[in-house]
């Protein structure tokens, strides 16, 4: 018998705590702008892609005054590969000019100002917070997060705002950093988009989609009926 929604994520938790205990932060950063700048570039691109274009990004540019002088062509030309780049360039510029002259050249710590950057919304926002300051002020929802969160039955919703408000009332406050970085590590080793490892799964006697997978063949995700054979 599947347990209720609360009683579930709570099991989920210690599973996957004990599964993965060294999950962490993918995004290579030593300082709350490196990783706000890396989370910029991971939209719609790898963490791997973009740990590989901020080794050198980083040893060019310092901190937002560099990146702020940089010529808008040649960021472009920096971070190329992450996709998007033209959007990603001029992001970067506003954010790091609003750093300098609203907020003395540093990152803010709050979600409030945060969410001022050019380039920030929520998602962005959380990761810094939780990541750079040890704030929890939410839960960050990726691709993984929302893709996990649905086939796991803790929400229907596929807003990733929705998917974060639902994971608020079911997560314990001191989850809300860590919980993230347990679903992305185990959406890459077991829980995969298409082809989900739901035999080898942690989590299988508890997940409400795991037989959905093995009797069709298909990805079990309860946002999508399953394809005709």
């Amino acid at each position: 018998m599947i347990p209720k929604k609360k009683e579930r994520t709570a099991a989920i938790i210690r599973r996957l705590k004990k599964a993965y205990p060294e999950a962490h932060c993918a995004l290579n950063h030593t300082n709350p702008f490196e990783l706000l700048i890396a989370t910029i570039l991971s939209a719609q691109c790898t963490d791997e892609r973009v740990n590989i274009v901020t080794a050198d990004l980083f040893r060019k540019y310092r901190g937002p005054q560099d990146l702020l002088n940089a010529s808008q062509s040649e960021l472009e030309s920096d971070i190329h590969s992450t996709g998007f780049f033209r959007n990603k360039a001029k992001s970067i510029k506003g954010a790091s000019r609003r750093i300098i002259e609203i907020y003395g050249g540093k990152v803010p710590g709050t979600m409030e100002d945060l969410l001022t950057l050019p380039g920030v919304a929520r998602k962005t926002a959380n990761v810094v917070l939780g990541n750079a300051f040890a704030i929890a002020s939410g839960v960050v929802v990726d691709t993984h997060v929302a893709r996990l969160s649905q086939r796991l039955g803790l929400t229907e919703e596929k807003d990733p705002g929705k998917i974060e408000a639902d994971l608020i009332q079911l997560v314990p406050r001191k989850h809300w950093i860590m919980f993230p970085h347990w679903l992305i590590t185990h959406g890459r080793r077991v829980c995969i988009a298409r082809r989900p490892k739901c035999r080898a799964c942690v989590l299988g006697n508890i997940c409400p989609s795991r037989d959905l997978y093995i009797s069709t063949g298909q990805a079990a995700d309860p946002m999508q009926k399953p394809a005709r054979k």
